[in-house]
């Protein structure tokens, strides 16, 4: 009788633990990071569509070294772009984005079993929870919206009277996440503004010091600047695509040429990996060994790969130099049959 009760008691404990679960995603996902810093060696994905991400990368084999955090990590990045023509900004529908990200990785997964996903892009990190993977997947995974909402929420708190603009693709402005999550943390709608910027990172990623990126930069500056309204307030400025910080002097150039000093450019890209670098795992080894590859289903181009490297080698030799010989696999992942409005 008692050992019936046992497995009775059992069953229902587990189905509550379940239960607890599903209804606190976070409770699974924190366990498994935990279970991430006891392993002695990792691999580390960094998911984007472009290559914005890079920095993120680079910012993640740096700080592997320099933390020596674990014994080995092998860091692969993962190009999610599936067509040069358009990304997911230029999709008809929420679900095709879904159904051509949820494909994207079911592949990582598959192909490169990594221990830990970062989601190097604020367009897919908006829509990743409407992913079957996130509710199925055991590997802890972590977007970059958190970082950049941290950033925009202590900058906010401690200028009371400032407003900020949040430069984004069409898409991450049209799922309205980030400033969703900013009134929750109770700032008032009037001091956040939204500023698309279409096509602006394709022509970043071609040239981030070009004259047509600056002549973009300018048209979208001065558009915000013009739907902000009140100029006396402070302005805090947010890069809310992993591209734009890349064309830092260009923004810095198109704010003073219009007579506007924001307080802060603010760039979440390398504060994502904070969460890397725990005190208590410093030095837990004598040194780490890194490894870097960086795959892409399309073809990244030589004129992308020289202007970017450029950028991305004052951060990580090792990472641009891995660039300079990306894995081009056109088979990387299925996405034609997830669309529709192209067909």
């Amino acid at each position: 009788m008692d050992s019936k009760f046992m497995v009775i008691a059992s069953f229902f404990v587990s189905i509550l633990v379940c239960v607890s679960c599903a209804e606190n995603p976070t409770i699974g996902r924190e366990d498994r990071l935990q279970s991430f810093f006891r392993e002695r060696e990792v691999a580390i994905a960094v998911v984007d569509s472009g290559l914005g991400g890079l920095s993120i990368l680079a910012d993640a084999v740096e700080r592997s070294k320099e933390w020596a955090c674990f014994r080995k990590v092998d860091f692969v990045y993962f190009n999610a772009l599936f067509a040069n023509e358009g990304g997911y900004n230029t999709l008809g529908t929420h679900q095709e984005k879904v159904a051509v990200f949820q494909s994207a990785l079911e592949s990582l997964e598959h192909k490169f079993r990594p221990d830990l996903i970062l989601i190097g892009c604020n367009t897919l990190s908006t829509f990743y929870d409407d992913t079957h993977f996130s509710r199925e997947t055991k590997i802890p995974v972590r977007g970059i919206i958190d970082a950049g909402v941290t950033m925009a929420c202590d900058a906010l708190k401690a200028h009371q009277e400032s407003k900020i603009i949040l430069f984004t693709t069409q898409t991450t402005a049209a799922q309205n996440t980030h400033k969703n999550l900013l009134l929750k943390k109770g700032f008032l709608p009037e001091r956040i503004l939204y500023q698309a910027c279409p096509e602006l990172a394709r022509f970043i990623e071609e040239d981030y010091r070009g004259d047509e990126t600056e002549m973009l930069i300018f048209a979208y500056v001065d558009e915000a600047i013009k739907n902000i309204g009140d100029l006396t307030a402070p302005l805090l400025v947010s890069f809310n695509c992993t591209h734009f910080g890349y064309s830092l002097d260009l923004w810095k150039k198109a704010f003073h040429s219009l007579g506007v000093e924001p307080l802060a450019f603010l760039n979440p890209n390398a504060k994502m990996n904070d969460f890397l670098f725990p005190p208590q795992y410093r030095n837990r080894f004598k040194s780490t060994d890194t490894s870097v590859r960086i795959v892409s289903m399309v073809e990244i181009g030589k004129k992308k790969t020289d202007n970017i490297g450029s950028l991305i080698h004052s951060l990580s030799p090792e990472t641009a130099e891995a660039l300079t010989r990306y894995e081009w696999a056109e088979d990387l992942f299925e996405w034609k049959s997830y669309i529709k409005s192209r067909n």
